[in-house]
Protein backbone atom coordinates (compact mmCIF):
# COMPACT_ATOMS: atom_id res chain seq x y z
CA UNK A 1 0.00 0.00 0.00
CA UNK A 2 1.20 3.42 -1.07
CA UNK A 3 -0.19 5.83 2.05
CA UNK A 4 -0.12 9.77 1.70
CA UNK A 5 0.03 11.93 4.62
CA UNK A 6 -2.06 15.16 4.35
CA UNK A 7 -0.97 17.37 7.25
CA UNK A 8 -2.08 20.40 8.83
CA UNK A 9 0.40 21.28 11.27
CA UNK A 10 -0.92 24.17 12.59
CA UNK A 11 -4.18 22.38 13.68
CA UNK A 12 -5.50 21.46 17.28
CA UNK A 13 -3.13 25.31 18.41
CA UNK A 14 -0.16 23.14 16.54
CA UNK A 15 -0.38 19.55 17.42
CA UNK A 16 -0.95 18.51 14.04
CA UNK A 17 2.53 18.63 13.32
CA UNK A 18 3.58 16.46 16.01
CA UNK A 19 0.66 14.13 15.52
CA UNK A 20 1.57 13.71 11.67
CA UNK A 21 5.82 12.95 12.62
CA UNK A 22 4.27 9.89 14.81
CA UNK A 23 1.82 8.89 12.57
CA UNK A 24 4.45 8.34 9.59
CA UNK A 25 6.76 6.83 12.21
CA UNK A 26 4.34 4.65 13.12
CA UNK A 27 3.32 3.50 8.99
CA UNK A 28 7.28 3.25 8.86
CA UNK A 29 7.73 0.72 11.99
CA UNK A 30 5.19 -1.20 10.00
CA UNK A 31 7.01 -1.38 7.26
CA UNK A 32 4.99 0.61 5.24
CA UNK A 33 5.69 3.22 2.27
CA UNK A 34 4.12 7.05 2.56
CA UNK A 35 4.76 10.42 1.98
CA UNK A 36 3.85 13.09 3.96
CA UNK A 37 2.51 16.79 2.86
CA UNK A 38 2.09 19.76 4.89
CA UNK A 39 -0.83 21.81 4.14
CA UNK A 40 0.68 25.73 4.31
CA UNK A 41 -2.25 27.80 3.44
CA UNK A 42 -6.45 27.67 3.45
CA UNK A 43 -7.44 24.61 0.83
CA UNK A 44 -4.13 23.65 0.20
CA UNK A 45 -5.58 20.20 1.42
CA UNK A 46 -7.58 20.08 -2.33
CA UNK A 47 -4.58 20.41 -3.91
CA UNK A 48 -2.20 18.41 -2.34
CA UNK A 49 -4.91 15.75 -2.15
CA UNK A 50 -5.26 15.59 -5.91
CA UNK A 51 -1.59 15.44 -6.22
CA UNK A 52 -1.35 12.15 -3.95
CA UNK A 53 -4.08 11.02 -6.38
CA UNK A 54 -1.84 11.92 -9.69
CA UNK A 55 0.79 9.82 -7.95
CA UNK A 56 -1.01 6.95 -8.10
CA UNK A 57 -2.05 7.24 -3.64
CA UNK A 58 -3.79 3.67 -2.55
CA UNK A 59 -5.16 5.47 0.39
CA UNK A 60 -4.78 9.19 1.82
CA UNK A 61 -4.56 9.90 5.60
CA UNK A 62 -5.93 13.36 6.66
CA UNK A 63 -4.05 14.33 10.04
CA UNK A 64 -6.06 17.47 11.40
CA UNK A 65 -9.16 18.76 12.12
CA UNK A 66 -12.45 18.75 10.61
CA UNK A 67 -11.36 21.42 8.11
CA UNK A 68 -8.41 19.19 6.84
CA UNK A 69 -10.95 16.68 6.46
CA UNK A 70 -13.31 19.27 4.78
CA UNK A 71 -10.72 19.99 2.27
CA UNK A 72 -9.63 16.54 1.52
CA UNK A 73 -12.94 15.13 0.84
CA UNK A 74 -13.13 17.68 -1.94
CA UNK A 75 -10.98 15.54 -3.87
CA UNK A 76 -11.32 12.16 -2.87
CA UNK A 77 -15.65 12.17 -3.14
CA UNK A 78 -16.23 10.15 -6.04
CA UNK A 79 -13.09 8.35 -6.51
CA UNK A 80 -12.15 4.68 -5.32
CA UNK A 81 -9.07 6.19 -3.44
CA UNK A 82 -9.84 5.51 0.44
CA UNK A 83 -9.91 8.14 3.36
CA UNK A 84 -8.52 7.37 6.54
CA UNK A 85 -8.50 10.36 10.24
CA UNK A 86 -5.87 11.15 12.31
CA UNK A 87 -7.52 13.06 14.31
CA UNK A 88 -5.28 16.51 15.56
CA UNK A 89 -8.24 19.41 15.55
CA UNK A 90 -9.81 20.93 17.92
CA UNK A 91 -13.09 19.80 18.03
CA UNK A 92 -12.56 16.84 15.34
CA UNK A 93 -16.46 16.36 15.64
CA UNK A 94 -17.19 14.01 12.61
CA UNK A 95 -14.76 11.25 14.29
CA UNK A 96 -17.05 11.12 17.11
CA UNK A 97 -19.97 10.61 14.37
CA UNK A 98 -17.86 7.48 13.09
CA UNK A 99 -16.74 6.17 16.28
CA UNK A 100 -13.21 6.56 14.98
CA UNK A 101 -10.78 7.35 18.17
CA UNK A 102 -9.11 10.24 19.21
CA UNK A 103 -5.93 8.31 19.86
CA UNK A 104 -3.35 8.29 17.08
CA UNK A 105 -2.13 4.71 16.74
CA UNK A 106 -5.91 3.08 17.47
CA UNK A 107 -7.31 5.43 15.00
CA UNK A 108 -4.14 4.50 12.50
CA UNK A 109 -5.03 0.60 13.98
CA UNK A 110 -8.89 1.24 12.02
CA UNK A 111 -6.71 2.38 8.85
CA UNK A 112 -4.63 -0.78 8.48
CA UNK A 113 -6.84 -3.54 9.99
CA UNK A 114 -10.41 -2.65 8.58
CA UNK A 115 -11.74 -2.41 4.96
CA UNK A 116 -12.91 1.13 4.04
CA UNK A 117 -16.83 1.75 3.84
CA UNK A 118 -19.02 4.09 2.11
CA UNK A 119 -20.19 7.43 3.89
CA UNK A 120 -22.75 9.98 2.16
CA UNK A 121 -21.22 13.37 0.87
CA UNK A 122 -23.23 16.63 0.97
CA UNK A 123 -23.15 19.00 -2.41
CA UNK A 124 -23.51 22.67 -1.44
CA UNK A 125 -22.96 24.59 -4.94
CA UNK A 126 -19.72 23.66 -6.45
CA UNK A 127 -18.45 22.36 -2.91
CA UNK A 128 -18.80 18.97 -0.47
CA UNK A 129 -19.21 18.95 2.78
CA UNK A 130 -19.02 15.34 5.34
CA UNK A 131 -20.15 16.71 8.59
CA UNK A 132 -22.48 19.51 9.07
CA UNK A 133 -23.62 22.61 7.36
CA UNK A 134 -25.92 25.59 9.17
CA UNK A 135 -26.79 29.05 9.71
CA UNK A 136 -27.43 31.33 12.49
CA UNK A 137 -26.63 30.13 16.01
CA UNK A 138 -23.96 28.53 15.14
CA UNK A 139 -22.02 30.92 12.73
CA UNK A 140 -22.13 33.15 15.59
CA UNK A 141 -20.75 30.49 18.00
CA UNK A 142 -18.13 29.21 15.63
CA UNK A 143 -16.82 33.23 15.91
CA UNK A 144 -16.50 33.59 19.30
CA UNK A 145 -15.28 29.56 19.39
CA UNK A 146 -12.41 30.93 17.00
CA UNK A 147 -10.58 33.71 19.78
CA UNK A 148 -11.20 31.08 22.53
CA UNK A 149 -9.51 28.34 20.75
CA UNK A 150 -6.38 30.55 21.30
CA UNK A 151 -6.37 30.01 25.20
CA UNK A 152 -8.68 26.74 25.62
CA UNK A 153 -9.36 23.29 24.16
CA UNK A 154 -11.81 20.53 23.39
CA UNK A 155 -14.99 21.88 23.75
CA UNK A 156 -14.17 24.41 25.96
CA UNK A 157 -13.99 27.16 23.58
CA UNK A 158 -17.51 26.53 21.84
CA UNK A 159 -18.81 26.85 25.40
CA UNK A 160 -17.46 30.27 25.73
CA UNK A 161 -19.13 30.68 22.29
CA UNK A 162 -22.43 29.77 23.06
CA UNK A 163 -22.90 31.60 26.25
CA UNK A 164 -21.50 34.62 24.28
CA UNK A 165 -24.05 33.94 21.32
CA UNK A 166 -26.88 33.54 23.43
CA UNK A 167 -25.69 37.48 25.23
CA UNK A 168 -25.81 38.97 21.95
CA UNK A 169 -27.54 36.98 19.04
CA UNK A 170 -30.43 38.26 16.22
CA UNK A 171 -32.59 36.13 14.68
CA UNK A 172 -31.22 35.06 10.99
CA UNK A 173 -34.16 35.63 8.43
CA UNK A 174 -34.05 32.50 5.63
CA UNK A 175 -36.27 31.76 2.76
CA UNK A 176 -36.10 28.10 1.71
CA UNK A 177 -37.71 25.70 0.03
CA UNK A 178 -37.05 21.34 0.96
CA UNK A 179 -37.29 18.51 -1.68
CA UNK A 180 -38.59 21.23 -4.42
CA UNK A 181 -41.73 22.07 -2.13
CA UNK A 182 -42.98 24.90 -0.91
CA UNK A 183 -41.28 28.07 -0.09
CA UNK A 184 -41.07 29.46 2.83
CA UNK A 185 -39.80 32.46 5.21
CA UNK A 186 -38.80 32.59 8.73
CA UNK A 187 -36.99 34.13 11.23
CA UNK A 188 -35.08 31.08 12.80
CA UNK A 189 -32.51 30.54 15.87
CA UNK A 190 -31.12 27.67 13.94
CA UNK A 191 -31.09 25.84 11.07
CA UNK A 192 -28.91 23.18 10.31
CA UNK A 193 -28.39 20.15 7.96
CA UNK A 194 -26.73 17.21 9.12
CA UNK A 195 -24.63 14.36 7.84
CA UNK A 196 -22.38 14.05 11.17
CA UNK A 197 -24.07 14.15 14.50
CA UNK A 198 -22.25 16.69 16.54
CA UNK A 199 -20.30 20.54 15.67
CA UNK A 200 -18.57 22.51 18.10
CA UNK A 201 -16.29 19.63 19.90
CA UNK A 202 -19.09 17.22 20.83
CA UNK A 203 -22.87 19.12 20.61
CA UNK A 204 -25.15 17.13 18.95
CA UNK A 205 -26.94 19.48 17.06
CA UNK A 206 -28.14 16.24 14.64
CA UNK A 207 -28.43 13.95 16.97
CA UNK A 208 -30.22 11.13 14.81
CA UNK A 209 -27.80 11.37 12.07
CA UNK A 210 -26.34 8.95 10.53
CA UNK A 211 -23.62 9.49 7.66
CA UNK A 212 -24.69 6.57 5.13
CA UNK A 213 -27.79 6.42 5.52
CA UNK A 214 -28.52 8.72 2.02
CA UNK A 215 -30.63 10.87 3.85
CA UNK A 216 -29.67 14.71 5.65
CA UNK A 217 -31.27 15.32 8.87
CA UNK A 218 -33.11 18.51 8.28
CA UNK A 219 -33.37 21.05 11.76
CA UNK A 220 -34.95 24.24 12.25
CA UNK A 221 -35.55 26.25 15.63
CA UNK A 222 -37.43 29.01 15.37
CA UNK A 223 -37.31 32.18 17.44
CA UNK A 224 -37.16 32.40 21.17
CA UNK A 225 -36.25 34.34 24.11
CA UNK A 226 -32.94 35.06 25.57
CA UNK A 227 -34.31 33.64 29.18
CA UNK A 228 -35.40 30.73 26.47
CA UNK A 229 -31.96 29.94 25.29
CA UNK A 230 -30.50 29.75 28.92
CA UNK A 231 -33.42 27.26 29.84
CA UNK A 232 -32.87 24.66 27.08
CA UNK A 233 -28.85 25.32 26.71
CA UNK A 234 -28.64 22.26 29.03
CA UNK A 235 -30.66 20.22 26.85
CA UNK A 236 -28.98 21.04 23.23
CA UNK A 237 -25.60 19.73 25.18
CA UNK A 238 -27.71 16.36 26.14
CA UNK A 239 -28.77 15.90 22.75
CA UNK A 240 -32.51 16.86 23.22
CA UNK A 241 -32.52 19.45 20.60
CA UNK A 242 -35.41 17.72 18.90
CA UNK A 243 -37.37 17.46 22.50
CA UNK A 244 -38.16 21.66 22.00
CA UNK A 245 -41.21 23.12 20.74
CA UNK A 246 -39.56 25.37 18.59
CA UNK A 247 -37.35 22.50 17.03
CA UNK A 248 -38.91 21.11 13.48
CA UNK A 249 -36.90 17.85 12.29
CA UNK A 250 -37.11 16.06 9.22
CA UNK A 251 -35.47 13.61 7.15
CA UNK A 252 -34.35 15.54 3.41
CA UNK A 253 -32.35 15.09 0.01
CA UNK A 254 -32.00 18.62 -0.91
CA UNK A 255 -32.92 21.71 0.73
CA UNK A 256 -32.83 25.53 -1.53
CA UNK A 257 -32.01 28.37 0.91
CA UNK A 258 -32.14 32.39 0.24
CA UNK A 259 -30.79 34.87 2.06
CA UNK A 260 -29.54 38.17 2.27
CA UNK A 261 -25.69 38.17 2.34
CA UNK A 262 -26.33 35.02 4.64
CA UNK A 263 -23.29 33.63 6.53
CA UNK A 264 -23.27 29.91 6.32
CA UNK A 265 -21.27 27.61 8.81
CA UNK A 266 -19.68 24.50 6.39
CA UNK A 267 -17.65 22.00 8.08
CA UNK A 268 -16.49 24.73 10.58
CA UNK A 269 -15.89 27.29 7.88
CA UNK A 270 -17.75 30.44 7.32
CA UNK A 271 -19.30 31.51 4.00
CA UNK A 272 -21.42 34.04 3.08
CA UNK A 273 -24.25 33.08 0.35
CA UNK A 274 -26.97 34.98 -1.19
CA UNK A 275 -28.32 30.93 -1.93
CA UNK A 276 -27.34 27.77 -2.05
CA UNK A 277 -28.57 24.29 -3.34
CA UNK A 278 -28.30 21.33 -0.66
CA UNK A 279 -28.42 17.84 -1.59
CA UNK A 280 -26.87 14.22 -0.59
CA UNK A 281 -24.48 12.19 -2.42
CA UNK A 282 -24.99 8.78 -1.05
CA UNK A 283 -22.16 6.58 -0.35
CA UNK A 284 -19.96 9.09 -2.55
CA UNK A 285 -16.57 8.52 -0.35
CA UNK A 286 -14.97 5.63 0.94
CA UNK A 287 -13.71 5.88 4.92
CA UNK A 288 -11.77 4.00 7.48
CA UNK A 289 -13.85 3.44 10.09
CA UNK A 290 -15.04 0.73 12.47
CA UNK A 291 -17.94 -1.14 11.72
CA UNK A 292 -21.25 -0.65 13.57
CA UNK A 293 -20.59 -1.85 16.99
CA UNK A 294 -17.30 -2.51 16.45
CA UNK A 295 -14.99 -1.11 19.39
CA UNK A 296 -11.54 -0.60 19.51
Amino acid sequence: MNYHVICNPTSGNGIGKAIGEKTVDLLHQAGLSCTCHHTAFPMHAVQLTKEALAAGADAVIAVGGDGTLHEVAQSLAGTDTPLGIIAAGTGNDFIKTLHIPADTEQALDIILHSPPRPVDTVRINDRLFINECGCGFDVMVLDYAEKAKKVVKGILPYLHGVIQTILHYHDTRVRYSVDGGEVREENLLVMAIGNGRFIGGGIPIAPHAVPDDGRLDFLTISSMTRSRMFSVLPGLLKGKIEEFPETTHRYIQRLHIWGDRLRVNIDGEILTLDEAEISIRPASLMLYRPAEGETR
